[in-house]
């Protein structure tokens, strides 16, 4: 599918700079999807997948796989098309078991147009679920890609606190995923994370997600010194907020453009955050964990290379639960094994570019 281009009046765009005068742009749909739990039905020894095979408790068959492939890439081919066309042309996601989970997510009908290529490395993760990458082949050419592991360790246990050099007992944990390559003739890069959850509490949990934190900046700084104008987004399920430690201060990631200096990093999520927004709902309390976050050369004003125009959630009403104890919650996969869509909502950029 040729990318297509769209009229938008650059009065509306950027009606500070410039009034009165219509441009032709190129837009592209880059999105982050959590995909809560895509498993197959393959029974893996390796990993703890059971609750996800045919014998176990949710009675995960061959069907019930189907249907959590049907929901998955219908949401998928809507991601921002309100003012673009064309389904995302990449596609970050997390929480999926194998590469084989994705290879069937792109032959369905709703995604198969989309001519997707993968990404994907398996994580150490102990529940065996990995991050990937999917991209439109006729769009995006990847040159590199690699699996960043991210090391933590835990000294709670007396039993490994003198393990690994003093560190204590390694928390197997979801690696970060870095790929880099040519979009619009320009290089770009793309962070696809699943950082530390929050078990044993948000407390106890968030230097697991600040060393997680300080990886990603580690990736960008070293982006940045290749070439200082390094167009990265990193993306994910950060199950932190934009205003939480790991993201605001260890990330540095600002929330507003004009607090982005030379080299920075900013959150479009954050405004979002504080308007009261929510990809993921707990206890009636909405939070921004799904996040897109962009460097600086993304924000400037310039239109005549790739930029940030606008970060949106995609939450439309068929993702919502419509009734019972958790209505106006995201339509996520029931304890019946029934599937559905997410306990997410996926978050979405549009990059611009002037032709």
């Amino acid at each position: 599918m040729k990318s297509k281009c769209l009229f938008i009046a650059f009065a509306f765009l950027i009606s500070s700079v410039i009034t009165a005068q219509d441009k032709k742009y190129k837009v592209h749909t880059v999105a982050f999807y959590n995909l809560e739990n895509l498993f197959d039905t393959i029974p893996n020894p390796e990993i703890y997948d059971t609750e996800f095979t045919p014998n176990g408790p949710r009675g995960w068959g061959k069907q019930k796989y189907e249907k959590k492939l049907e929901y998955l890439s219908s949401a998928i081919s809507q991601i921002g098309t309100d003012e673009n066309p064309n389904m995302p042309t990449i596609l970050g996601v997390s929480e999926i078991e194998n590469r084989g989970v994705l290879e069937d997510l792109i032959k369905t009908p709703a995604l198969a147009k989309g001519n997707y290529g993968i990404v994907h490395f398996d994580s150490p993760d102990r529940r065996g679920i990995d991050v990937g990458l999917l991209y439109q082949k006729d769009k995006f050419k990847p040159t590199s890609q690699a699996s960043i592991p991210l090391y933590i360790y835990d000294k709670s246990d007396s039993k490994y606190k003198d393990a690994n050099n003093g560190k204590g007992k390694r928390v197997y944990t979801r690696d970060q995923l870095l790929v880099t390559g040519i979009l619009e003739g320009e290089e770009v890069s793309f962070i696809v994370n699943h950082w530390p959850s929050r078990s044993g509490g948000e407390k106890k949990s968030s230097p697991n997600r600040e060393a997680a934190a300080a990886l990603n900046k580690k990736i960008i700084d070293s982006l940045y010194q290749i070439n200082p104008n390094a167009k990265v987004m990193t993306m994910g399920d950060m199950n932190d907020g934009p205003y939480n430690k790991s993201i605001k201060t260890v990330l540095n990631a600002k929330g507003t453009k004009e607090e982005v200096k030379p080299q920075g990093i900013f959150n479009p999520m954050y405004k979002m955050s504080q308007d009261g927004l929510g990809t993921i709902a707990y206890r009636d309390a909405w939070d921004v964990f799904d996040q897109i976050i962009v460097t600086e050369p993304l924000i400037q004003k310039d239109y005549s290379s790739l930029r940030l125009w606008k970060a949106r959630i995609f939450n439309k009403p068929f993702l919502i639960q419509q009734s019972g104890q958790y209505k106006g919650y995201p339509l996520r996969n029931q304890t019946s094994g029934e599937p559905g869509y997410s306990d997410h909502f996926p978050v979405y950029i549009y990059l611009i570019k002037e032709i």
